[in-house]
């Protein structure tokens, strides 16, 4: 009995180790030159939905998803959440594309979500601007407006995401 109670008292020391340090460097590496990281109270599972309702009060669509929380946990692995959502839309496609052939690699723009550690969740994203600043030259003006134009939209999905 008491190895059973041992045993289990190292595996959650063993697990709470684990989660710990899958937190590690978290609020760091969200906070980068370039990007806008929202933290918030809401808690993770809420903050999908409540993205993927703001985007619809643009003229932006939800694009992709990819969560490897999600994966993790079908193989039986947890993990903080995560959940990376690709926006965009065919008319700023085209933009871009006319502006710059090459800026195509960055279509579409995510916004990344993530479990904190304080129990709430983050909403991150690389401003556009950033994200197309390494084709302006190529792109001119038309790149740089078009970027600018979105970064008032991400702005706008990011406030009526974490609106209380």
């Amino acid at each position: 009995m008491r190895k059973m109670i041992a045993g289990s008292v190292l595996a959650l020391v063993i697990a709470g180790a684990t989660v710990s340090s899958a937190f590690a460097g978290t609020e760091k590496a969200l906070k980068r030159d370039g990007w806008i990281t929202h933290e918030t109270s809401i808690p993770f599972k809420e903050l999908y939905p409540r993205l993927k309702d703001a985007i619809k009060t643009t003229k932006l669509r939800h694009i992709t998803t990819a969560s490897a929380s999600a994966g993790a946990k079908g193989r039986g692995i947890t993990i903080p959440g995560n959940r990376v959502v690709g926006v965009y839309n065919n008319f700023f496609a085209v933009r871009m594309l006319e502006a710059s052939v090459a800026a195509g690699m960055e279509a579409p723009i995510r916004f990344y979500l993530t479990e904190n550690p304080k129990g709430g969740s983050n909403l991150s994203y690389k401003i556009p601007t950033e994200v197309f600043r390494p084709y302006f030259e190529d792109g001119g003006s038309d790149l740089k407006n078009m970027a600018r134009e979105l970064d008032g939209l991400f702005d706008q999905i990011a406030q009526e995401t974490i609106k209380e």
